[in-house]
């Protein structure tokens, strides 16, 4: 894990003064491995039957940034009860890793999978994960798809499970009371929110294998604007206020001082995905729902100036019964 000014969870990637920044060359990669064709926008598979009783079908297929698109034929689809039998309004998990360039999900053999573009699969032990339902799981790759979550819902408390997704070990655990946010930029921790005292809102970074590092409850204006996300620095959160007049708020977790405020000139969507993804510039997705395709619009916020500048515009498969985007 690299040495941090405090030792706590960074979400993405971004410097404070007095923190740890990535070096330039390194957001470079970042910026260009979502230029390049071959990587993924998103996975999405598609809805049947009619209205009110829509249920997935079909395999995952992959939509690159080049429009192209492919399948993914060993994926599960629709997931599986703890028996073994479909649950036929539900679909498995997946995930795609914020460069694109990693899906995990789970194979029609039952096995956690992490397929690299252009490489190959790697398939985790058989016992990685619980026996529970399929639709229990959710999955959550680190940005550049070298640590994977495993989150597991249900009646029964079960902590999240972190893996290194090159070997399939399993790193460590958080608890499983806690919301996972996502990972920090370098993927060494997790952010995660939990219930504090008196009704508010505590945010928690815990390293990779399972160590708590911070714990803090931010201002209203941060814990009531999810998601959120913590740079790389280990230190601040950044929260996008929606609504007519929206504004990126910055938290510093170990001053617990709010640190910046910028107001915001957002194309139209819903916030979908928050993510750190240079040292001072925050990427956001928003989504429009319609009925003739989703339409995702990605933006570059700068945390020093506010300037908003669109990274990419499309309109997702028509039919779609559940997508999952890249971050970052």
């Amino acid at each position: 894990m690299k040495a941090k000014i405090f030792a706590v969870l960074a979400a993405a990637v971004v410097a404070v003064p007095g923190g740890v920044a990535y070096a330039e060359p390194q957001a470079q990669a970042h910026e260009q491995a979502h230029r390049g064709h071959d990587s993924v926008r998103y996975a999405a598979i598609k809805s049947c039957g009619k209205d009110g009783d829509a249920k997935p079908c079909g395999d995952w297929r992959l939509v690159m940034h080049d429009g192209s698109q492919s399948t993914l034929h060993d994926a599960q689809t629709v997931a599986l009860d703890v028996k073994g039998k479909k649950l036929v309004y539900a679909s498995a998990p997946i995930a795609v890793s914020g460069n694109g360039q990693r899906i995990a999900y789970l194979t029609k053999t039952g096995k956690l999978a992490v397929r690299t573009l252009g490489g190959g699969v790697k398939l985790f032990a058989k016992n990685a994960l619980p026996r529970v339902d399929q639709n229990n799981i959710t999955l959550r790759l680190s940005d550049d798809g070298a640590r994977l979550a495993a989150v597991i819902s249900g009646e029964k408390v079960q902590s999240t499970r972190v893996f290194d997704t090159a070997t399939g070990a399993r790193l460590g655990s958080v608890p499983g009371n806690l919301i996972v946010l996502g990972f920090s930029g370098d993927g060494d921790e997790v952010l995660t929110s939990a219930d504090g005292d008196e009704g508010v809102t505590d945010l928690a970074v815990y390293s990779d294998t399972g160590e708590q590092l911070v714990r803090g409850t931010p201002p209203q204006v941060v814990s009531s604007n999810s998601p959120q996300a913590l740079s790389a620095d280990g230190r601040t959160v950044a929260s996008l206020v929606a609504g007519k007049k929206p504004q990126l708020v910055l938290y510093d977790m170990q001053s617990d001082q709010v640190v910046g405020r910028k107001k915001l000139n957002l194309p139209a969507g819903d916030v979908d995905m928050v993510d750190w993804t240079g040292d001072t510039q925050v990427t956001v997705h928003l989504v429009q729902y319609q009925e003739s395709g989703n339409k995702m619009t990605i933006v570059q916020i700068d945390t020093e100036t506010g300037a908003v500048k669109v990274r990419d515009r499309y309109r997702m498969l028509k039919g779609m019964f559940v997508f999952a985007a890249c971050g970052g």
